[in-house]
Protein backbone atom coordinates (compact mmCIF):
# COMPACT_ATOMS: atom_id res chain seq x y z
CA UNK A 1 0.00 0.00 0.00
CA UNK A 2 2.84 1.99 0.46
CA UNK A 3 4.35 2.05 -2.65
CA UNK A 4 0.99 2.73 -4.42
CA UNK A 5 0.97 6.02 -2.56
CA UNK A 6 4.41 7.05 -3.02
CA UNK A 7 3.36 6.50 -6.99
CA UNK A 8 0.41 8.43 -6.92
CA UNK A 9 2.29 11.15 -4.90
CA UNK A 10 4.94 10.93 -7.52
CA UNK A 11 2.08 11.20 -10.08
CA UNK A 12 0.16 14.26 -8.58
CA UNK A 13 4.14 15.94 -7.92
CA UNK A 14 4.51 15.76 -11.64
CA UNK A 15 0.54 16.78 -12.44
CA UNK A 16 1.40 20.05 -10.72
CA UNK A 17 4.42 20.73 -11.93
CA UNK A 18 4.15 20.26 -15.50
CA UNK A 19 0.60 22.87 -14.30
CA UNK A 20 3.01 25.04 -13.03
CA UNK A 21 5.75 25.08 -15.92
CA UNK A 22 2.45 25.75 -18.37
CA UNK A 23 1.09 28.43 -16.10
CA UNK A 24 4.27 30.23 -15.56
CA UNK A 25 5.22 30.05 -20.02
CA UNK A 26 1.53 31.86 -20.13
CA UNK A 27 2.40 34.70 -17.60
CA UNK A 28 5.90 35.27 -19.80
CA UNK A 29 3.95 35.39 -22.66
CA UNK A 30 0.93 37.71 -21.43
CA UNK A 31 3.96 40.01 -19.89
CA UNK A 32 6.07 40.39 -22.87
CA UNK A 33 3.13 40.78 -25.01
CA UNK A 34 1.96 43.65 -22.93
CA UNK A 35 5.33 45.31 -22.63
CA UNK A 36 5.50 44.94 -26.44
CA UNK A 37 2.25 46.57 -26.95
CA UNK A 38 2.87 49.67 -24.89
CA UNK A 39 6.68 50.56 -26.56
CA UNK A 40 6.37 53.71 -27.72
CA UNK A 41 5.86 53.66 -31.77
CA UNK A 42 8.96 55.30 -33.27
CA UNK A 43 8.51 56.76 -37.10
CA UNK A 44 11.87 56.51 -38.74
CA UNK A 45 14.43 59.39 -38.41
CA UNK A 46 13.89 61.25 -41.49
CA UNK A 47 15.24 65.25 -42.16
CA UNK A 48 16.34 67.43 -39.38
CA UNK A 49 15.54 65.15 -36.74
CA UNK A 50 19.07 64.28 -36.16
CA UNK A 51 19.82 67.73 -35.19
CA UNK A 52 17.20 67.40 -32.07
CA UNK A 53 19.05 63.96 -30.74
CA UNK A 54 20.80 64.54 -27.10
CA UNK A 55 24.61 64.74 -26.70
CA UNK A 56 25.30 62.39 -24.42
CA UNK A 57 28.59 61.02 -22.67
CA UNK A 58 27.94 57.60 -24.43
CA UNK A 59 27.00 58.37 -28.27
CA UNK A 60 25.34 56.44 -31.01
CA UNK A 61 25.93 58.12 -34.59
CA UNK A 62 22.84 57.91 -37.15
CA UNK A 63 22.14 57.87 -40.51
CA UNK A 64 23.73 60.63 -42.05
CA UNK A 65 26.27 61.90 -39.45
CA UNK A 66 29.47 62.60 -39.57
CA UNK A 67 32.10 62.89 -36.96
CA UNK A 68 32.32 66.97 -38.20
CA UNK A 69 28.44 67.23 -37.35
CA UNK A 70 28.29 65.63 -34.35
CA UNK A 71 31.65 67.57 -33.04
CA UNK A 72 29.64 70.94 -34.05
CA UNK A 73 26.17 69.93 -32.51
CA UNK A 74 27.84 68.47 -29.58
CA UNK A 75 30.35 71.05 -29.34
CA UNK A 76 33.23 68.26 -28.81
CA UNK A 77 36.30 68.97 -30.81
CA UNK A 78 38.32 65.81 -29.31
CA UNK A 79 35.80 62.63 -30.45
CA UNK A 80 38.57 61.07 -32.41
CA UNK A 81 41.06 61.26 -29.70
CA UNK A 82 38.94 60.17 -27.17
CA UNK A 83 38.07 57.15 -29.62
CA UNK A 84 41.07 54.98 -30.17
CA UNK A 85 39.10 52.19 -32.05
CA UNK A 86 38.27 54.84 -35.09
CA UNK A 87 41.34 54.74 -37.02
CA UNK A 88 39.88 56.56 -40.08
CA UNK A 89 37.40 59.67 -39.26
CA UNK A 90 35.72 59.38 -42.98
CA UNK A 91 35.07 55.68 -41.86
CA UNK A 92 32.10 56.23 -39.58
CA UNK A 93 28.45 54.39 -40.12
CA UNK A 94 25.24 54.34 -38.12
CA UNK A 95 25.30 52.56 -34.85
CA UNK A 96 29.06 53.02 -34.56
CA UNK A 97 29.05 54.28 -30.75
CA UNK A 98 31.46 57.39 -29.72
CA UNK A 99 32.22 58.53 -26.62
CA UNK A 100 31.92 62.36 -26.90
CA UNK A 101 32.27 65.05 -23.78
CA UNK A 102 29.14 67.28 -24.28
CA UNK A 103 29.66 70.52 -24.04
CA UNK A 104 26.43 71.89 -24.41
CA UNK A 105 22.91 70.36 -24.68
Amino acid sequence: MAIHLSRSSAAIADAASCYCAVLLMVLILLGSVREYSSLPTEAPVKGNHLLTRPCDEIYVVGEGETLHTISDKCGDPYIVELNPHIHDPDDVFPGLVIKITPSRN
